[in-house]
């Protein structure tokens, strides 16, 4: 009811205020064993004022226990069980080729394992174990204020709910021993950056009674020198030459799984993009192979010689003439294109200078 009623789920209602402060006096009435006893005994008027409760109430501090033990993560009594083991993650770097093809990669993580001396008690073996004064083995204390109350950890042990007297000498009291281990670690065909392979059981030892946490093992594919990934589409810059892209042919493309042919037709231009089907990354989630887009990149001599020089120029020598624009058909659409933004620019210059009076 104090959930119900609250005045912030409740603005400006009176009628809630008033309920509100009715649940909050009735709970503190019985929570509290010498008042509640004093109302059982005389009723509301036996309290002289100590507080305004309301009967009808029974069984409240059980709902409160119920509502403030989902919200903080603990109950109102009972003692905590073994908490699990905690997860761990782990960044692994992968190459392309790998990430593509599947591998099995062995990594050497730390570990922290119950103490097999003293089987994860902290104790030195044969030692006397005390339970918690505090806790009374809990492990938790009830902390109230007017009428909210919430378990957290005891502060006389730490949440262990037992006080160790001698400690363990090889864990020194910890519970736990600290080393390193090696695992397998297999990865399918297809991961990508992000992916995260869960090796179940490999995390961090839980309390004793309480299953280890796991490990999941995160992929970081590094960037590769010849190709571009998105998603299952791979991306190549081929550089061709200049007679090739004008008169076509066939070059070699190279392939996370060897060399491909590609048919380049006469009149490439710079940045034109072919399609290889099925050479792309097969997905992880399923059967489907991704494809290899190339773009090809016209690359333009350098370090000529005096006669290369020569044959150039009487090659531009040629193309010049009535079949100019069939030969560089883009070159003349651009300076076409040019040519009539400067006429229109001139001519709104000279509207603007004769003006409409003229």
């Amino acid at each position: 009811m104090a959930m119900k009623y609250h005045p912030d789920r409740n603005p400006d209602d009176k009628a809630s205020e008033d309920k509100f402060k009715e649940a909050a006096e009735a709970y503190e009435i019985l929570s509290d064993s010498q008042k509640r006893a004093t109302y059982d005994q005389f009723g509301h008027a036996g309290l002289d004022g100590q507080s305004g409760g309301h009967g009808g109430f029974g069984g409240f501090e059980g709902g409160f226990g119920d509502i403030f033990g989902d919200m903080f993560g603990g109950g109102f009594g009972g003692q905590r069980g073994p908490q699990p083991g905690a997860d761990l993650q782990y960044e692994l770097k992968i190459n392309l080729e790998d990430a593509v093809a599947g591998t099995s990669v062995d990594i050497r993580i730390p570990t922290k394992d119950n103490c097999d001396s003293c089987d994860g008690t902290g104790a030195e073996p044969g030692s006397d174990v005390e339970t918690c004064p505090t806790c009374h083995g809990a492990g938790q204390v009830r902390m109230q204020q007017g009428f909210f109350a919430v378990n957290v950890a005891c502060p006389g042990c730490h949440g262990a709910g037992q006080l160790i007297k001698t400690p363990c000498k090889k864990c020194r009291g910890e519970g736990y021993t600290h080393s390193h281990k090696t695992l397998t670690v297999k990865i399918p065909a297809g991961v990508d950056t992000g992916d995260r392979i869960r090796l179940q059981g490999e995390g961090e030892a839980g309390e004793p009674g309480a299953p280890r946490g796991d490990l999941y093992v995160r992929m970081n594919v590094e960037k590769h020198a010849i190709f571009e990934r998105d998603s299952n589409t791979l991306y190549c810059e081929l550089p061709i030459s200049f007679s090739i892209a004008a008169l076509g042919g066939s070059v070699d493309v190279p392939t996370l799984d060897g060399k491909a042919s590609l048919k380049v037709p006469a009149g490439t231009q710079s940045g034109q993009r072919f399609k290889l089907a099925g050479k792309g990354v097969k997905s992880v989630r399923s059967s489907r192979v991704g494809d290899m887009i190339v773009e090809v990149h016209i690359e333009t001599p350098v370090k000529l010689t005096t006669r290369q020089k020569e044959l150039l120029e009487e090659f531009d020598e040629s193309l010049k003439g009535k079949h100019h624009k069939q030969h560089s058909p883009k070159e003349h659409s651009f300076f076409d294109s040019v040519k009539s933004f400067f006429t229109n620019d001139d001519e709104k210059k000279s509207d603007k200078e004769d003006g409409p009076w003229n």
